[in-house]
């Protein structure tokens, strides 16, 4: 079974940066390089958002329009991690964020981790 863990989470004032990083480890059947994967975050009150998502190679990304410029999501095969870089940080982009591994109908989720963004 798959399982994902984020970290790198903090607080951080508005215009801030962090990087997030997903570790990911459990892989029987397949490897790491054979899950497209997907940031997400949930802030108080509001529904799970996509975020930001990347191919099984790294070659093509996708991003919600709230975050396009500002964030940059990527991933190294070889240490089966994903990450997050986050700048420009606004008071909106506060949440907690997950990491998802997906392969055709399955979607494996981390726990979450709490970014802050605060004056």
């Amino acid at each position: 079974q798959v399982h994902l863990v984020e970290s790198g989470g903090g607080v951080v004032q508005p215009g801030g940066s962090l990087r997030l990083s997903c570790a990911a480890s459990g892989f029987t059947d397949f490897s790491f390089s054979n899950y497209a994967m997907n940031w997400y975050r949930q802030a108080p009150g509001r529904e799970r958002e996509f975020v930001a998502a990347i191919t099984r190679a790294g070659d093509n990304t996708v991003y919600a329009d709230s975050v396009k410029g500002r964030f940059t999501i990527s991933r190294d095969n070889a240490k089966n991690m994903m990450y997050l870089q986050m700048n420009g940080l606004k008071l909106d982009d506060a949440g907690v964020y997950y990491c998802s591994a997906v392969r055709g109908a399955n979607e494996s989720w981390g726990q979450g981790n709490q970014v802050t963004v605060s004056s």
